[in-house]
């Protein structure tokens, strides 16, 4: 008579099948995972804590983040850009997040400087300080990818809707993080080639909205774009002459870029005068050059230096001085540079000045209750100097990067 197994055998090998093809299911699973999120991966687990929050100070925490793969940059310039915060939320959720992650673009209210100068050596410097209040920012690296260039940028990660008052921890959190690439608010590529946006509240605030035939970005986008494909300063013209601008955040912006040649520009989407400026479709870019002084009522050629704050430069845009926020900072940083026409000793000089108009230090003219970060891009050298919450006199709150 032919025996049966057990039923105590016959289960026992069910179940080895079954936890067979379980760990065969989950294998396949990482190995799908990984293969569509690898970068992503890398990228997240790259991120790391330089210096904690202080909550009694009101510092934000400092991350750093390097960015594996291209973000699919080329995608995004490749579909026509975006028009909206709106449509950029999209692309990043359908293509970084994977449209795991629901994500927001905040509102602001950036007070800044930058000015660019020479160090004794010769070197070519775009200093900025990024003025708000309490908030988490990250440095951000970039591969050099498919012809773009690399790039070393400032991100404030309340923009992204994380909480200020809150660590930077957990899956979630750290997915978010992804999107960073697309708000640089400063930063420095490998061709020497800098770039800084600020506020300018023109027409009451009134965000720029061209509609043209031509691509859209958005605020940061536009940054993104100049430090991932601009050789120089004309090739950040170029770009920024090729698109449709639509400011972000229900407020208007302009732009300062240079590059290693010493050459600097301001870029600025404008109406006719403050008082008119109220149709952000209706304006034009207009490029001030560094060897453009009209605007402060200087011969051409005169500097090879500029600055800006919080206002448009072009000439008789606005009724009187009294308009124009930022002057005092615009002035006090003028004061400076116009000493040794636009010449520091080094970066540490060129950050001394910064720590001059710093917001805590500084008799405020606006809201920002501090500067978040200040930093000097040595465009020679492709270096960066960077101090967060104005911690200008701190070892351990000073941080230097190299692209090379």
């Amino acid at each position: 008579m032919e025996r049966t197994a057990k039923p105590k055998k016959l289960w026992k090998k069910i179940l080895i099948a079954i936890g067979a093809v379980i760990l065969a299911l989950i294998l396949i699973l990482a190995i799908a995972i990984f293969a569509l999120w690898h970068n992503e991966i890398s990228t997240m687990t790259s991120i790391k804590l330089l210096r904690e929050r202080n909550d009694e100070h009101l510092d934000g925490a400092v991350y750093y983040m390097d960015v594996k793969g291209d973000f699919y940059l080329d995608k995004f310039v490749a579909q026509g850009g975006a028009s909206s915060d709106k449509e950029l939320i999209n692309f990043i959720t359908g293509n970084i997040t994977k449209g795991l992650i629901d994500m927001s673009i905040s509102e602001s209210d950036i007070a800044c400087s930058s000015f660019t100068a020479a160090s004794e050596e010769g070197d070519r410097l775009f200093a900025r300080n990024y003025d708000f209040s309490k908030t988490n920012t990250c440095i951000v690296r970039t591969q050099a990818n498919k012809g773009r260039h690399a790039s070393i940028s400032t991100i404030d990660l309340q923009f992204l809707g994380l909480d200020v008052n809150k660590d930077v921890d957990g899956l979630a959190n750290r997915i978010t993080c992804l999107a960073a690439p697309y708000i640089p608010l400063d930063g420095i590529n490998d061709a020497g080639v800098a770039c800084g946006i600020y506020m300018t509240y023109q027409g009451g605030s009134v965000p720029t909205d061209q509609n043209t035939e031509k691509p859209d970005l958005t605020s940061t986008t536009l940054l993104r774009l100049i430090l991932d494909y601009a050789d120089n300063v004309e090739d950040a013209v170029e770009i920024a002459s090729s698109y449709d601008l639509h400011d972000s955040a229900k407020t208007s912006y302009h732009y300062m870029v240079a590059d290693a040649s010493g050459k600097s520009a301001i870029l600025e989407w404008v109406g006719t005068s403050d008082q008119t400026d109220t149709d952000g479709s209706k304006r034009e870019l207009v490029v001030t050059y560094n060897d453009d002084d009209a605007h402060i009522g200087k011969a051409e050629g005169d500097s090879e230096y500029q600055w800006v704050t919080n206002f448009i430069v072009q000439p008789d845009y606005y009724e009187s001085d009294d308009e124009k926020k930022g002057y005092d900072r615009y002035q006090r940083i003028y004061e400076e540079l116009s000493l040794t026409d636009g010449i520091v000793a080094d970066e540490d000089a060129a950050m001394d000045i910064l720590a001059i108009v710093g917001r805590r230090s500084w008799n405020n003219d606006d809201s920002n209750g501090c500067t978040v970060h200040s930093v000097i891009y040595n465009l020679t050298d492709k270096s960066v100097l960077w101090i967060p919450n104005e911690h200008y006199d701190e070892a351990d709150g000073t941080f230097e990067f190299d692209l090379e």
